[in-house]
């Protein structure tokens, strides 16, 4: 038996239950988690943003220690640290060839089953399959996993603050510095400054870029935008923010703009920060039914304008997680000062609610 935090429906609170765990099978380890963050893409698939299938275990950001492995499992090995990845990597797909893991086969085909690379759920009540988010399901307090979705960390990086590499880091650093393209002394504008914006701020400082400005409607935000590394913060709710980064930037505009909140408004406002030739970088996930409506001739092709998807930072989960904790380590990437909270399984109702309003980083769940 495992306590785990259930979705059983569109905008229905979770449930702690004690639900049934099997153990894993060839190609599966069982970790015992030790810290899950709350993102903003648990809500998503709660309120139907993310395409999902009830009951679920949400959760998919997380790490902890390896308990058990599936036959002819040799890595990760009982007794590991992990890092939990929501995008499989399978090493051996097109797009993991093409080093764009990011983008794996098994990856994709994971998010459509709500189970395992197999389709089915390693966790089940009275019978009858809980499904688990993304491959994961980390709020619980065992899960199943892919070994493809598991990195292997040293044992003396904390595992609260490994939990949240596993995507709000990913996401954030990587759009920066997989996704961009920030030269040293660029300009950097980041709409959206929650547990990912903060981290898109981070990897545009460890970018060199020489301006960071950070867009948000909440003052705590913005506030806190600046000790991850913002230069420059506007407040959105008081005037134009697209003119008012203009008039930080010479009239220009910058040369990369970074939307992390997925709504079509700011979405439209990060195409017109960007100055002719910059890049606009689009994180944040939409509703399935947003449509953008732009000019194409005056609002890309004739300012040279490149307006580009982000999925999961473009990261290769085994080359970038180790990356990212020794930035930690130095000192360079703060991870301790995401965490807002620490909480326990059965506040992560309220973990919704705060970060709703805005007013967190990050809330994590310790086991």
């Amino acid at each position: 038996m495992v306590t785990a935090a259930v979705c059983h429906g569109l905008n229905q609170e979770l449930t702690v239950e004690e639900l049934d765990l099997a153990e894993p099978k060839e190609g599966e380890i069982l970790v015992r988690m030790a810290a899950s963050g709350v993102c903003h893409s648990d809500l998503s698939m709660a309120n139907g943003t993310l395409f999902g299938a009830f009951p679920v275990v949400l959760g998919h950001e997380g790490a902890g220690v390896v308990e058990a492995v599936g036959p002819g499992v040799e890595s990760p090995a009982v007794g590991d640290h992990v890092v939990i990845s929501w995008v499989p990597q399978c090493g051996r797909c097109f797009f993991c060839r093409n080093e764009e893991p990011h983008l794996c086969t098994s990856g994709m085909v994971a998010m459509g089953t709500g189970g395992l690379l197999d389709g089915t759920s390693r966790l089940s009540k009275d019978g009858e399959p809980v499904r688990q988010m993304l491959c994961t399901g980390t709020f619980a307090e065992r899960v199943v996993i892919p070994i493809t979705s598991a990195v292997v960390i040293d044992d003396d990086i904390p595992l609260d603050a490994a939990a949240l590499v596993g995507c709000a880091v990913l996401t954030g650093v990587g759009a920066a510095l997989n996704t961009a393209n920030i030269r040293p002394g660029g300009s950097v504008a980041v709409l959206g400054c929650g547990g990912v914006g903060l981290n898109v701020i981070q990897g545009a400082k460890l970018a060199e870029a020489e301006r960071i400005i950070a867009v948000d409607m909440v003052p705590e935000k913005l506030e806190l935008a600046r000790t991850f590394g913002a230069t420059d913060v506007i407040d959105a709710s008081d005037g134009n923010a697209v003119q008012a980064v203009k008039d930080l930037t010479k009239g220009r505009g910058v040369d990369v703009g970074f939307e992390v909140i997925g709504l079509e408004p700011t979405i439209r406002q990060t195409v017109e920060m960007v100055r002719r030739g910059g890049h606009a970088v689009l994180v944040g996930i939409p509703k399935m039914d947003v449509v953008l409506e732009l000019s194409a001739a005056l609002g890309l092709v004739l300012a040279g304008k490149s307006l580009t998807g982000c999925w999961y930072g473009s990261c290769d989960i085994q080359r970038d997680v180790p990356r990212l904790l020794d930035w930690y380590r130095s000192g360079d990437l703060k991870l301790d000062e995401l965490i807002s909270r620490r909480i326990q399984l059965s506040e992560v109702n309220d973990a919704f609610r705060v970060m709703e309003a805005g007013e967190v980083a990050r809330s994590v769940i310790c086991y």
